[in-house]
């Protein structure tokens, strides 16, 4: 049977959305390969014509889901915000609540450690993009200064939005990200005063 030209393309493109979304809501070692491409409207036999093994499709999955959260940041930081508007587009109740369609950062960093040497860089390279739009808002004239407080202001948007998603407490949730805000823009004065 012959399908129309360009059908594999969008039928592995569907699976990594998929995939992309069930690994930031269960976690990568909690998707099996027949769930997931039963959730696709799939059989599980057709998996191996789009991936080589699962990891393959955790690279794709992850990858996509940090290009879509760059986008985020880019859309945020262009429409005039600046540093605080990508921090606060990061730190919002909708983005802690629906974590199947955020940052796979803050949902798998744990898991990714233990992940091969490709998924890892792959990670890396999307990390360090992030980190350089961040360092691109801040004050500082020495780049190195820029880049440290870069870094710390994503490790701080990470942190918050994991700490905010496990505590039971909605409130204390909600005050979680907000301090996440107010430290975010003490890291940004200390890169101003540090210049």
């Amino acid at each position: 049977m012959r399908y129309e030209k360009g059908r594999k393309d969008v039928t592995r493109q569907h699976i990594v959305a998929v995939a992309s979304r069930r690994f930031r809501e269960d976690g990568v070692e909690a998707v099996g390969i027949a769930r997931l491409m039963a959730d696709a409207g799939l059989t599980h036999g057709g998996f191996y014509s789009h991936f080589g093994s699962k990891e393959d499709l955790v690279q794709a999955a992850v990858t996509d889901a940090l290009d879509r959260t760059q986008e985020n940041m880019d859309r945020a930081a262009q429409e005039g915000g600046g540093l605080e508007a990508i921090v606060r587009s990061y730190l919002r109740a909708s983005h802690r609540d629906n974590p199947g369609q955020g940052c796979a950062v803050a949902c798998l960093a744990a898991e990714l450690a233990r992940h091969p040497l490709a998924t890892r860089d792959a990670v890396t390279e999307r990390l360090q993009r992030f980190v350089g739009l961040i360092a691109e808002h801040l004050p500082a004239a020495d780049p190195r200064v820029r880049r440290d407080g870069a870094l710390a202001i994503f490790g701080l948007m990470v942190g918050t939005l994991q700490l905010a998603r496990t505590v039971s407490d909605p409130v204390l949730s909600d005050q979680i990200l907000a301090s996440g805000v107010t430290a975010a823009a003490a890291i940004a004065a200390s890169c101003r005063d540090a210049a």
